[in-house]
Parts: structure tokens; C-alpha cells; sequence
């Protein structure tokens, strides 16, 4: 689940998914225009860098269903790097991406999803949420009223906002005789225990966190399975080997058939291949088992190529896994030759400019890396121009082009203006480095 929450952001993203529909600019606009027709407001948050909106974009939010949706709600497309995307997504306790969160007219939240999902069920939850049966406060009665699979819709709601602490205090304020029968329901157990992880995991409490990933990992968590093998890997990093290899072994066999059943075909069940992958290859490699390791990333890499033949235009959310599974595998060769082709075919935004300027600097390599950060930033906006210009400046401090760098810093603090005041510091400080 980390990387649902950490994981884990363009205001022009949503075309791709909803060309043809004009969108409200802002999500306030979007409330004001909900009120006036009597709608919900459907919140699209996304951004330029996020491979799960790549993959949302081009499987699931166009078609006839889509189109059925939007005439249900107000939709807002919201690049979560914008200042208004930035807003609200601290209003909303948003921490990952993609999310699309459903709010009434007036503001209160009617649910929210999390992730990449299949078709099905991102409909069928959406379907639920419009319906306002995933209201929080309407489940929360189901469950006072006995519902067992209620229970579990409430703590999984209270994950999904990362409020663990307020779903957990919610199930210890349940009657004795409703909590008994919750923890005998498989699915009640698992949520509260998933609620307990996350509270451990963010408390560093490492022993908490493993039993109760230990747990988790027993039951039927379906593509959950590798977000949560991802918490129990990074707080059982300080045991000693011995003993973390007697944790971490055992969840080899499910992984490895869940990686051959769903996410190694075409088209994949779990949405999230890259997160299945990279936890795959980060369970050989705490393990010992390098062999392992590196088989999983050629599988990767090797399945990705496959599937894009020479379209790497053809799948964005595939085609940015191919080049981070190269980078995980450290085959720079191949990465340095994928990233002209992937800027030829995205040559709309920053990112493949910015990262591939970017990896080069870090390389030691300022002179190459130099034209491709200035390419990204023509076209980086909102909180991503500051990122940009942060390592332009360094590459022009690298190239003793001190005077070219400070004109960067002032033409790039005027552009941001008032917005993102934390990192306009850090960002001036970036002369002084």
C-alpha cells in the first residue's frame, strides 16, 4: 500500500482521456458549476511524471463509459503540480497519484480511488461512489446496523484517505459483539490489520510492522500484495540477514505466481506492473539472491519490448516502465539510446528532457546534460519549473557559467511569483551550492 500512498504529478494531461469535453480550469469552478447543475464533482488529480495517470489515461478513462460518467459528474482534470492541483490536493489529504476523488456540490467527499485499477473494477467503484453507497457516513450506519462487509468498506475508506489512526479509533469505538464478528469476517480482519501495519510502519515500530505484514500477506490481498511486501521490506531492513531472509522467503511463491498470472500477460490484471516488478526485483536483492534479481528486470524489460514493438508512442505507461526497469537494472547503454525516443515520441511536456538532462548531470556530465535541461524548461510550469531550473543552475555552476545561473534563479523566481514558497527558498539556495 506505500506506494499507493507516497507513490508511489498537466493541465492539458486529461485530453488524452477526454477530448471533445470541455473542462471547468480550476476544481473550484468545477463546485460553482456542480451547484448551478446539480451534479457531483468528479476530481481528476494527475501530473506529467505519473506513469499510473499514463496507464489510467490510455485503459480506462475514455469509451462509452467515460462518457456515461462525465454526464453524471462534473469531471476536473487537476495537475497536481499546479498551484491550484497543490491546493487542494492538502485540502484533501491527497498523497498519491492517480486519485479521483468525488465531492458533492458543496465540498463533502463522496469517495475516492486510488491508483491504477482494470476497467472493471474502477467503474464498478465509481458506479458505487455516484450511487453515494461509498459515502463514508452511509457505510459507517451499514455497519452499525451489522454489516460485516461494511466494516471493511469503512477501514479500507479511512486507508484509501491515509486517516489510520481515525479508522482505527472508529473500530475500537465499535460495540464488543459488532468487533467480534468484524475480526471473523476475512475480509473486516484484513483491512484493520492493514490499518495496523500502516500505523507501525509510520510510528518506525518495525516489529508491529512485520507481524502485521505477516499477516496481511496470509490472506487473499490480490495486487495489494506486492504494495504491501514493498512496507515489509523497508521495516525489516534492520534486521540481520539471517532473520530477514526467514521473513521475506516465504513470500517468494505467491509473488513470483502473481507476477506469471497477472501481471506478466497482456493484458495484465494488476494495473501496477512496475510497482510488482520493482518489488520483485527488491525482495531477490534483500534476500541475496542477485541471480533472481536481475532475471525479473530482463523479464521486464524484455516482455515491455515485446508488447511496444518499435511503438514506444503506443503505451506511455508501458514505455516509461521499460525505462525504469533499464535504469533499475543499471543498463545506462540502453537507457542513454531509449530517452531520444522517448522525448521524440512525447515531445509535448518536460519530462523525458528533464530526466534524461537529469541522469547526465548526476553522471558528471554537465556540458550534455545542459541543452536537455533547457529544453524541459520551455515547456516545465508550476512547481516543476522550479525542479527544472534547480539543476539547470547546477549544470551552469558545473560549466563555471556563474553569471548564466543567476540570470536562471531571478527569470524562473519571476515566473513562479508568490506560488510554492518552500522551494522558492531551496531553489535560491541553489546558487549557494
Amino acid at each position: 500500500m506505500r506506494s499507493i500512498l507516497i507513490a508511489a504529478t498537466l493541465l492539458g494531461f486529461g485530453a488524452a482521456h477526454a477530448a471533445g469535453h470541455a473542462s471547468p480550469p480550476t476544481i473550484d469552478a468545477a463546485l460553482a458549476q456542480a451547484q448551478r447543475e446539480l451534479r457531483p464533482v468528479l476530481i481528476d488529480f494527475s501530473a506529467a511524471w505519473c506513469y499510473s495517470c499514463y496507464y489510467m489515461a490510455t485503459h480506462v478513462l475514455n469509451g462509452d463509459e467515460w462518457n456515461a460518467l462525465e454526464s453524471r459528474a462534473v469531471v476536473v482534470e487537476s495537475d497536481a503540480d499546479s498551484p491550484d492541483g497543490a491546493h487542494w490536493m492538502q485540502q484533501l489529504a491527497v498523497k498519491a497519484l492517480p486519485a479521483y476523488v468525488v465531492l458533492n456540490a458543496d465540498g463533502t467527499e463522496l469517495g475516492r480511488i486510488l491508483a491504477e485499477q482494470s476497467r472493471e473494477k474502477f467503474y464498478a467503484q465509481m458506479n458505487r461512489i455516484l450511487s453515494g453507497t461509498d459515502a463514508l457516513d452511509a457505510l459507517k450506519k451499514q455497519a452499525d446496523d451489522g454489516s460485516a462487509a461494511a466494516v471493511a468498506d469503512v477501514l479500507s475508506s479511512y486507508l484509501a484517505r491515509d486517516q489510520v489512526q481515525r479508522g482505527l479509533d472508529w473500530y475500537a469505538a465499535l460495540p464488543a459483539a459488532r468487533r467480534m464478528a468484524a475480526d471473523g469476517d476475512a475480509d473486516a480482519a484484513l483491512w484493520i490489520e492493514r490499518l495496523r501495519m500502516e500505523k507501525a510502519a509510520k510510528a518506525k515500530d518495525d516489529k508491529a510492522c512485520i507481524t502485521s505484514a505477516v499477516k496481511v500477506l496470509a490472506g487473499h490481498v490480490g495486487c495489494d500484495r506486492y504494495y504491501v511486501l514493498e512496507t515489509l521490506l523497508g521495516c525489516s531492513e534492520k534486521l540481520p540477514l539471517p532473520k530477514r531472509k526467514s521473513v521475506l522467503e516465504p513470500q517468494r511463491p505467491a509473488l513470483g505466481a502473481l507476477l506469471s498470472k497477472q501481471v506478466f500477460i497482456d493484458p495484465p490484471e494488476c494495473a501496477d506492473q512496475r510497482t510488482a516488478v520493482i518489488v520483485a526485483a527488491d525482495l531477490d536483492k534483500a534476500i541475496g539472491d542477485s541471480n533472481a534479481e536481475t532475471s525479473v528486470l530482463d523479464h521486464a524489460i524484455a516482455n515491455a519490448r515485446q508488447r511496444l514493438g518499435d511503438d514506444l508512442g503506443k503505451d506511455r505507461n508501458l514505455a516509461d516502465n521499460l525505462r525504469v526497469y533499464l535504469v533499475r537494472a543499471k543498463r545506462m547503454d540502453e537507457v542513454d539510446a531509449l530517452m531520444p525516443r522517448l522525448m521524440a515520441a512525447y515531445p509535448d511536456d518536460y519530462v523525458y528532457a528533464y530526466r534524461f538532462g537529469r541522469s547526465l548531470l548526476e553522471r558528471g556530465k554537465p556540458a550534455e546534460a545542459l541543452p536537455y535541461l533547457e529544453q524541459a524548461a520551455d515547456k516545465a510550469f508550476g512547481i516543476n519549473r522550479l525542479t527544472v531550473a534547480t539543476f539547470r543552475v547546477q549544470a551552469l555552476l558545473a560549466l563555471h557559467r556563474r553569471a548564466d545561473a543567476e540570470a536562471v534563479v531571478a527569470e524562473t523566481l519571476r515566473q513562479n511569483g508568490p506560488w510554492f514558497p518552500e522551494q522558492a527558498a531551496k531553489f535560491k539556495a541553489a546558487l549557494k551550492s
